[in-house]
């Protein structure tokens, strides 16, 4: 078994796909149709999921809503070591009760990001790593220093690492010299593709599994590619990397779940309708990602 296959001693490795969460057209939760794509994840090629991320809308759910859909994901993968859960909230003793209520449904990892209620220094960070990691439950770091102002450079990752407090880290920064500096530092900690647009880059470096977005939309296809990816199969990974990276892009930017949300519609799959803030793609936004799945679609990509 390579070290870029998923296994239960690593269950943080491989493709684990951030999933979109279908909403019925009165924006509640389908969890049946949640279970059928997480199942269909699985059977096309992905390793498993991570629910209650950004792509999976978790700052719009309940408590309830989001506790269903671990139970969901856990049930429908058949195997709870192939469920991620995101467990970010504003306080780390929020935190770490989704680490608790992760553990209980048998998940086999948590993706915690930093505190991103205020700009956190180092020792509050490792703080928040640290009381969440003592549930017992392997925790992978999430650095994604846009949106929550908290940068995890590789320095404090090797910290927290250090400290017993993380496995590994979802590198979003899109800085693809940082792999060489967190492989020098903490050479044991898992560095994981944070971010779809990076994927080759992050795979020649070392990278040893995906967080992954637009297999929600195509997963045979990045499977394959990440599967080359990682192997250093640059003959089969670059042309379909070339041909899938005007959709990967969009795993980047501000619109991200819309984006990949359409392009599920377009390919087939349960995308449908984002809560509110987020609102459908229009004008030249919702043209570009039309056009680049329409593309994909009849490139064959699946």
């Amino acid at each position: 078994m390579t070290t870029t296959t998923w296994n239960t001693d690593r269950p943080w490795r491989g493709i684990m796909v951030a999933t979109t969460l279908p909403f019925r057209e009165d924006l509640s939760v389908d969890h049946d149709a949640y279970a059928e794509h997480v199942a269909w994840l699985i059977a096309n090629g992905c390793d498993g999921v991570v629910p209650n991320g950004s792509l999976g809308e978790y700052q719009t759910l309940t408590d309830q809503e989001r506790a269903q859909v671990v139970r969901t994901a856990v049930e429908a993968a058949g195997d709870g070591a192939r469920v991620m859960p995101g467990v970010a909230a504003y306080g780390s003793a929020q935190s770490r009760r989704w680490a608790e209520q992760a553990a209980e449904a048998g998940c086999g990892s948590v993706l915690l990001l930093p505190p991103n209620t205020y700009r956190a220094d180092a020792a509050a960070v490792r703080a928040h790593y640290t009381e969440v990691a003592r549930v017992g439950i392997p925790v992978v770091a999430y650095n994604n220093p846009f949106d929550t102002k908290v940068d995890l450079t590789p320095d404090l990752l090797a910290r927290l690492h250090g400290d017993g407090s993380i496995v590994a880290v979802k590198e979003f920064s899109g800085d693809v010299r940082r792999a060489y500096e967190i492989a020098e530092l903490a050479p044991e900690l898992d560095l994981l593709i944070g971010a779809d647009d990076v994927l080759l880059e992050l795979a020649v470096a070392g990278a040893v599994g995906w967080i992954a977005g637009y297999p929600n939309a195509f997963p045979a296809s990045c499977a394959t590619l990440y599967r080359a990816a990682v192997a250093g199969d640059l003959d089969t990974a670059l042309p379909l990397y070339k041909s899938l990276h005007s959709l990967l892009r969009w795993d980047s930017k501000t619109e991200f779940v819309q984006s990949i949300k359409l392009s599920m519609d377009i390919a087939g799959r349960p995308g449908g309708p984002t809560r509110p803030p987020r609102h459908p793609l229009t004008g030249a936004v919702e043209a570009a990602v039309r056009t680049a799945t329409e593309k994909a679609v009849a490139d064959g990509h699946r």
